[in-house]
C-alpha cells in the first residue's frame, strides 16, 4: 500500500531520480523550455517551482547569498544558478506562482509515451496573455460594452419610433378627407 507516498518515482532509485531532476531543471532554466515525457514534466514542475520562488525572496545581502547556496545545493550547476538569479528571477518577480506551463504534444512513436513541453511562462512571447511590448503596460479587456455604446442605443431607439408613428397616421387622415 502507498499510504502517504505522493512522489512519482519515475521508475528509478532515489539517486538516479535526483540526478535526472537536477539535469532537467538546469536545462529548463538555461533553455526556458524543454520537451520530455508528461510524467517527467509533472515531476519537474514540483521540483523547480520552489527553486524559482527562492529567487524572489531577497530581503538582505545575507538572505541573497543564502538563497544562492540553497539553489546551488539542489541544482549543482553554477551557470543555471546564475541564469536563474540574474535573468529569470527579475522577470518573474511580480508573479505570485505558477512559473511553468506544461503543454501536451501527443505520443512518441517508438514506445507510445506521452510527450509534453514544459516551459517558463514569462519567457514565451508567442503563446499566452499578458505579453506586452517593452515599456507598454498590458492591455486590459472588459466583457461589458462601453457606456458610450449603451447610451447611443438608448437615445436612438425612442427617437426612431416616435416620428414614424405620426407620419403613417397623417397620410391616412388626408386620404379620408379627400374622399
Amino acid at each position: 500500500m502507498r499510504h502517504g507516498d505522493k512522489i512519482n518515482n519515475l521508475g528509478r532509485k532515489k539517486a538516479h531520480r535526483v540526478a535526472l531532476l537536477q539535469n532537467l531543471a538546469s536545462q529548463l532554466i538555461t533553455h526556458k523550455r524543454i520537451v520530455t515525457t508528461l510524467a517527467k514534466a509533472k515531476a519537474l514542475r514540483t521540483y523547480v517551482e520552489p527553486l524559482i520562488t527562492k529567487t524572489k525572496k531577497n530581503e538582505s545581502a545575507a538572505q541573497i547569498s543564502h538563497n544562492h547556496r540553497l539553489v546551488f545545493a539542489e541544482l549543482q550547476d553554477k551557470a543555471a544558478v546564475k541564469e536563474l538569479f540574474t535573468v529569470v528571477g527579475p522577470k518573474i518577480a511580480a508573479r505570485p506562482g505558477g512559473y511553468t506551463r506544461i503543454l501536451k504534444l501527443g505520443i512518441r512513436p517508438g514506445d507510445n509515451a506521452e510527450k509534453a513541453m514544459i516551459e517558463l511562462v514569462d519567457f514565451n512571447e508567442i503563446y499566452g496573455k499578458g505579453v506586452e511590448k517593452a515599456g507598454e503596460p498590458a492591455k486590459k479587456t472588459r466583457r461589458a460594452g462601453s457606456k458610450k455604446k449603451a447610451e447611443a442605443v438608448v437615445e436612438t431607439a425612442p427617437v426612431a419610433e416616435t416620428p414614424a408613428a405620426p407620419a403613417e397616421d397623417a397620410p391616412a387622415a388626408e386620404d379620408k378627407a379627400a374622399e
